[in-house]
């Protein structure tokens, strides 16, 4: 007989995926998409459905006990030790850490390895009491996006709910691909759309070729795109007055800029067609238009000032607060009510949290004086981080204690002295809380880990026993944090209901962010000029900037996500990698020439901070001057032992102390 239990997909990607998983006499035997979820529709994307029913659920792939590095970091030898010997170690070098250098040279970095609630939140709370210095997640991924839309919204993550779609004549997509990173927003959503669906993008990915109008900036040239778009939108007369003059502050202060920003000088600095800014702007200032912001838009030098130019489109033709109208880089919490600060009890700090950004990872890790004890959960920071050379040379300080709690022996753990072995998401309950529609979905448990293997939650309870911690909130079980989450939440069921249906849509008319015509910023108004950014030593208002074109026969980087992996997640897969084939750079035609390149051959990629051999793929889905690699490669599992991340030399952009990866400049020659 065939059980079948719904669950859900935690992965870092919008659609928020419901599963279905058959077991057969309690073994499961297969992962698939849950036919009644409203995204999945019974099928789950391709690189879910390999990963899912192949090296996630291979225990021999799983890492099931603890493990204790045997000789040099060098040797990356590993024995079998007990859970009581492993805690017991890692809070014996906890304590003379702290003892030496203070609770702040323990470094912990964690990213979306999971975005179940439990399991991302719940071990702060062990860090929290530590006092242990974290790296801030979001400057790896999009925290620029976050500090320039607060600054012009007040929120970063207060997005349309994507079911109002139904009323919109305009969907722009900036800066996203969903083909790849939102596969059924791809094929649904977008494609079922009677909208206009704009995408902008300098790489011509399927949601680009889908669309009905694809503008192709260079990259960096995004904010004058916008104030380009926005100069068409006011001299056809398409402006909504009345809501800039009753929402909005600094109107005045960025006209002047705008008229500067001719179609003319638009195109000669994108690269755009005078005639496809202008049909964009008019099908868009049209309305009610949604505008969906990517993360990879804002990965860039002037990444923040790109995001705020982009904000500025809906405040000036209207296109918040009402039905089919809206912007959204991310939905958080809102009106969901989850109360993840309660899952972290940020209580606990006993002193405010000290904070380094992923960009200066390599240079503290190196540092004997400013990092003792290292902590590595969720993420794989020797694949995902900046620096890759020189980060590999600190993780193999001999003097750094370095804890890889994970799934699987990633290239990080590679480096540890403890290994800890964690449970997937198959293996215990769990919310997800999707961050673009405004689902609430369980995950629900459907087989128990291999071996030893232990729950997140569970492993830093373990940890808290052991550094002898007394405060209740360390120790406080799944199921009453999931029942207090969903209670304070006021949606009106509980775990069991939620396991029960799988996902719930607590909201069966789209909610429409801003109706009140009310934003959380200082002014209460869209602040198209910002008080806040201007003390912080940005400009008041957005600027019409573009970065200028590489020269001497070099080329701008661009490394996304692809179609096949999530992240790194899913790169010690074999059917992935069998899928993605030998790691590859993609030039257009014109420039492989110019280089004298051939498809199929390898090159020698080099930028400032490293080199890496890839094969030249030709390809016209690139413009001239750019160059694609696409990122979530093991390195250790590569010829090169290294990853397109080799690369990135760890640029900040303007704001958050966040990655301007796409900003990366690269040379290439024949191998």
């Amino acid at each position: 007989m065939t059980d079948r239990i719904r669950t859900s997909c935690p992965r870092d990607c919008y659609d928020g995926c419901g599963i279905v998983v058959e077991r057969v006499a309690g073994r499961v035997v297969r992962v698939l998409g849950d036919p009644d979820h409203p995204v999945s529709r019974g099928k789950l994307c391709q690189k879910c459905a390999l990963a899912y029913n192949g090296v996630w659920r291979d225990p021999e792939a799983r890492l099931q006990r603890p493990l204790r590095r045997r000789g040099s970091k060098s040797d990356r030898h590993f024995e079998p030790i007990s859970w009581d010997d492993a805690l017991a170690e890692i809070a014996d070098r906890l304590e003379r850490a702290i003892e030496s250098h203070g609770p702040e040279s323990i470094l912990h970095a964690h990213y979306t390895g999971t975005c179940s609630l439990l399991a991302s939140e719940f071990p702060l709370r062990f860090f929290h009491r530590l006092g242990a210095t974290e790296v801030e997640p979001d400057t790896i991924c999009n925290n620029a996006g976050h500090e320039a839309l607060t600054y012009v919204l007040g929120t970063s993550v207060d997005g349309f709910d994507p079911k109002t779609i139904v009323d919109s004549r305009c969907v722009m997509v900036w800066g996203a691909n969903p083909s790849a990173s939102a596969p059924h927003a791809h094929s649904h959503w977008l494609r079922e759309t009677s909208a206009t669906v704009i995408a902008v993008d300098p790489i011509r990915h399927a949601s680009a070729e889908q669309a009905d109008i694809h503008l192709q900036p260079f990259p960096g040239t995004d904010a004058a795109l916008a104030f380009g778009m926005m100069h068409v939108i006011r001299r056809e007369g398409l402006i909504d007055e009345g809501f800039i003059a009753s929402h909005t502050v600094g109107w005045q202060e960025i006209e002047p800029l705008i008229e500067d920003a001719t179609p003319r000088r638009t195109e000669a600095a994108t690269g755009v067609p005078i005639a496809a800014i202008e049909e964009a702007a008019r099908c868009y200032a049209a309305g009610p238009s949604l505008l969906w912001l990517g993360q990879g838009l804002q990965r860039q030098p002037r990444g923040g000032n790109v995001m705020r130019a982009c904000a500025v489109l809906p405040a000036i033709t209207g296109n918040l607060g009402k039905a089919g109208a809206g912007i959204c880089y991310l939905n958080g919490d809102g009106p969901r009510n989850i109360d993840s600060d309660y899952v972290s009890a940020s209580q606990l700090k006993r002193a405010p949290t000290p904070k380094i950004s992923h960009m200066d990872l390599a240079d503290a890790l190196a540092d004997p004086e400013r990092a003792r004890a290292f902590f590595c959960w969720n993420m794989n920071v020797a694949a995902s981080a900046p620096r890759q050379r020189e980060l590999r040379e600190a993780l193999s300080r001999e003097d750094l204690f370095t804890v890889a709690i994970d799934l699987f022996q990633t290239d990080t753990a590679d480096y540890a002295d403890i290994v800890l072995p964690a449970a997937s998401f198959l293996e215990f309950d769990d919310l997800v809380i999707p961050y673009f529609h405004l689902y609430v979905s369980a995950q629900v448990k459907v087989e128990d880990p291999p071996g030893e293997a232990l729950p997140n939650p569970e492993i830093f309870r373990r940890l808290s026993r052991a550094m002898g911690y007394p405060e209740p909130e360390l120790y406080e079980g799944d199921r009453e944090i999931l029942d207090v989450v969903l209670s304070r939440s006021g949606l009106g069921f509980d775990f069991d209901e939620l396991a029960d249906r799988g996902t719930i849509d607590p909201f069966p008319d789209p909610v429409i962010r801003f109706a009140d015509g009310k934003f959380p910023t200082p002014s209460g108004r869209v602040e198209i000029a910002s008080e806040i950014a201007e003390a912080n030593g940005h400009p008041r208002v957005p600027q019409p900037h573009a970065d200028s074109r590489p020269r001497d026969g070099q080329l701008r980087l661009l490394s996304p996500a692809s179609e096949w992996m999530m992240n790194d997640s899913y790169g010690n897969d074999a059917n992935v990698r069998r899928k993605i084939g030998p790691a590859s750079i993609y030039l257009n035609p014109a420039d492989a020439k110019t280089l004298a390149l051939k498809d199929g051959e390898p090159a020698i990629v080099s930028s400032k901070a490293g080199q890496i051999e890839l094969r030249v793929r030709c390809s016209d889905i690139v413009p001239r001057g750019v160059a694609l690699a696409y990122k979530g490669r093991w390195p250790k599992l590569d010829a090169t032992t290294s990853n397109v991340n080799v690369l990135n030399s760890g640029e900040r952009a303007d704001m958050g102390e966040s990655s301007s990866v796409h900003g990366t400049i690269v040379r290439i020659a024949a191998a």
